[in-house]
């Protein structure tokens, strides 16, 4: 293992803890606006498997570090906090499209060549996979009620901004490294196109339209395909 792998793959671990633990937080703080027991339910369980994988990745991380991932962890979140949605509707929003692109970012490790992470990557996938659409379903059927009018567009492109942001920038020296060494799959700008594609049909269906992504202050690939 040469040093830039190591130093690689203790950044993809720092980042990954921070990504499951901001979205416990973010998730705990949105039980608050929830108005149905069944929904209510859902997120309390969906929190606590946020924070189950968050504990697998700090117990791998301390396996291959030594080290607690929590300093770590903490002062990026102290640094760079994931906002908490201030209502159900934005809640929702934050379902939809946070968790939704860090499932998306999760999938490019899938086949990781160090074989720790990959297995761990591997197990919160696939419990990651069977709760991807309830956010899409809830958004939808909010933004078709009329009530949210004048606040779904701005939401959307809050969260997109920050979903987008789980894939790292595009086209990067790291980006081609972690690809050469097989860490991951694919550049970040794939993922982002891929990711795009599959929320067109719930953006059309709700009547949302995408920014330009300078807007939200996007580093994108030229040719991202952003047409619905």
């Amino acid at each position: 293992m040469t040093p830039e792998y190591r130093r690689t793959l203790v950044q993809m671990m720092e980042s990954q803890a921070y990504r499951e633990l901001a979205a416990a937080q973010m998730f705990g703080y949105g039980l608050q606006f929830i108005p149905e027991l069944k929904h209510l339910k859902f997120l309390t369980w969906h929190i606590t498997e946020e924070m189950e994988h968050y504990e697998d990745v700090a117990k791998m991380y301390e396996s291959f570090t030594g080290q607690s991932v929590e300093p770590a962890v903490n002062a990026r979140l102290k640094d760079k906090p994931v906002p908490f949605a201030q209502s159900w509707f934005e809640l929702a929003m934050a379902q939809f499209l946070y968790d939704r692109g860090g499932f998306w970012q999760l999938q490019e490790y899938e086949t990781c060549s160090f074989e720790p992470y990959r297995k761990t990557i591997q197990k919160i996938v696939k419990e990651e996979r069977g709760h991807q659409d309830l956010g899409m379903q809830i958004v939808v059927e909010l933004c078709k009620s009329g009530r949210f009018e004048d606040v779904k567009q701005p939401l959307f492109e809050k969260w997109l901004r920050l979903g987008m942001l789980s894939f790292g920038r595009p086209g990067t020296a790291g980006n081609q490294y972690a690809i050469g060494v097989g860490l991951k799959k694919r550049d970040s700008g794939e993922v982002m196109q891929d990711f795009l594609t599959d929320i067109k049909p719930a953006v059309r269906a709700s009547g949302l339209r995408f920014p330009a992504p300078e807007r939200m202050g996007l580093e994108c690939p030229k040719g991202l395909d952003w047409s619905l």
